[in-house]
């Protein structure tokens, strides 16, 4: 059960990723004059994701560490 609870969170974590890649891809192609501010966006919203896989991770290995310690 922890080890299907590993799989899924890296597979979020890796999907949280690919999709701030993906609004910064979005928005550095978009053919608008001043992309700025999009670009700015897109910057927050990678580190923001990179951010919160990097949490989940972290929580993950907690709770399998807890769950293995109680047994």
């Amino acid at each position: 059960m922890v080890g299907l609870m590993q799989i899924m969170i890296y597979m979020l974590s890796v999907y949280l990723i690919f999709k701030g890649v993906e609004i910064l891809q979005i928005t550095l192609m978009s053919g608008r004059a001043n992309r700025t501010g999009g670009v700015i966006i897109g910057i927050l919203v990678l580190s923001i994701a990179v951010i919160a896989a990097g949490g989940f991770s972290l929580w993950k290995d907690q709770v399998a560490a807890s769950i293995g310690g109680s047994e």
